[in-house]
């Protein structure tokens, strides 16, 4: 019983640290890259090219949390059965 908890809890608090975490890397590397391209204008297109790179990189690991997110909510027994665990 206990191991079910623990994967529920893990499973439904896991994602939204997962997506806030990506959601802080992707605005600090957005900023960044904006003061990179104010302080140096010609550079623009290859600083672009990295931000969109290295956002993308972020994202994957998000994509990453998702995706277990759904493996360990397959893993969790249908409502009837966690009411017969209770009984």
């Amino acid at each position: 019983m206990g191991y079910l908890m623990i994967l529920a809890l893990v499973a439904g608090i896991g994602v939204p640290i997962a997506a806030f975490g990506g959601a802080l890397g992707q605005g600090k590397a957005a900023a960044a890259a904006l003061d990179g391209i104010a302080r140096q204008p010609e550079a623009a297109g290859k600083i672009q090219t990295a931000m969109i790179i290295g956002l993308a990189l972020i994202e994957s690991l998000v994509i990453y949390a998702l995706l277990t997110f759904f493996l360990l909510i397959g893993r969790l027994p249908a409502t009837d059965q966690i009411l017969n665990l209770i009984k």
